[in-house]
């Protein structure tokens, strides 16, 4: 996405359902930029966690100054 790597993950829960997480890396010349972030919601299916993850992945990347989830 534009100058950012975006990773999407999903993990089972312990009641069966998942939870979404995507990373985040940006590399600029000698410098890189790797954030993790790990989101509190409950899905269904693992396909749902995952286009979230990927949603909250491209709203990050896209703001000016984006807040911290």
């Amino acid at each position: 996405m534009g100058q950012y790597v975006v990773s999407p993950a999903t993990h089972p829960s312990d009641c069966g359902r998942f939870r979404a997480s995507f990373s985040l890396l940006r590399s600029r010349g000698n410098g890189s930029y790797c954030r993790i972030f790990r989101l509190d919601k409950l899905f269904d299916s693992r396909e749902a966690a995952r286009m979230f993850a990927v949603t909250q992945g491209w709203l990050q990347t896209s703001m000016v100054h984006p807040p911290a989830i």
